[in-house]
């Protein structure tokens, strides 16, 4: 084996690693977000209901 051929075998398996970490991190922030515009939805609801702005 070449050492081109390690560093681009490393270089992948990086390349792998960092792209499932940042799926990760987007799905927790989606999560976030996703609950966030729930709570807001209700809120928003409930002052329709009490007859509010």
């Amino acid at each position: 084996m070449s050492k081109n051929t390690i560093i681009t075998i490393l270089a992948v398996i990086g390349g792998i690693v960092m792209l499932g970490w940042l799926l990760k991190l987007s799905f927790k922030l989606l999560g976030i977000l996703i609950g966030a515009a729930i709570v807001i939805a209700i809120l928003a609801g409930g002052r329709k209901l009490l007859g509010g702005k």
